[in-house]
């Protein structure tokens, strides 16, 4: 089983709104990727909120037993992603798929893509390539959770990803919006211009 962790901890600044709130396709960032993770291999689901944690509990109805609020967010990304692992009951998940709130643009069939390549290849990470560049969402194992709680946070996952970088699955996909962070109004009005 897995955990599905969807990072919307960060302050959106230079949005000016909160990016979970964003409209795409009728719905929130944050409800879309909600959507998407609905799958049979995942059976624990965390949303790490932040500064804006009123705000979105207002417009998206979230179950409280999945909810992380970080008090540390202004640490960074790492920091909310060590929070849902110390929520995470021990040694009840193979892994985690990390989903980021300001990268929302993807389908839950890469979703049922990247979760059949975890069970068959059995890698520590597995990720989407979009022409051979790495997007998100991404698997960790179970056996780096320590990794991710001790790694540096001027690094973050990333840090991780580099000491595995020979052991990682990646899975191709036609799906630019790996790639896409809309972390700005520009990027937004690209998106919908």
């Amino acid at each position: 089983m897995l955990a599905a962790v969807i990072l919307s901890g960060g302050e959106s600044r230079r949005m000016g709104s909160p990016k979970a709130l964003l409209p795409y396709q009728g719905r929130p960032f944050l409800q879309h990727l909600l959507d998407v993770t609905r799958h049979p291999k995942i059976g624990i689901r965390r949303i790490v909120l932040g500064p804006h944690a009123t705000a979105i509990l207002q417009n998206v109805a979230l179950d409280p037993a999945e909810l992380v609020v970080n008090a540390d967010w202004r640490k960074g990304q790492l920091s909310s992603i060590q929070a849902a692992l110390h929520s995470l009951p021990e040694g009840r998940t193979d892994g985690m798929l990390l989903c980021l709130v300001d990268h929302p643009l993807i389908s839950a069939d890469l979703v049922a893509d990247l979760i059949n390549s975890f069970y068959i290849t059995r890698a520590p990470i597995v990720l989407p390539t979009y022409f051979g560049r790495r997007g998100h969402p991404v698997i960790f194992s179970a056996a780096l959770y320590p990794e991710l709680l001790a790694a540096p946070l001027e690094q973050g996952a990333r840090a991780v990803v580099w000491a595995h970088k020979m052991e990682i699955a990646e899975v191709p996909t036609n799906e630019e919006g790996i790639l896409l962070n809309l972390n700005d109004p520009e990027a937004l009005r690209k998106l919908t211009g």
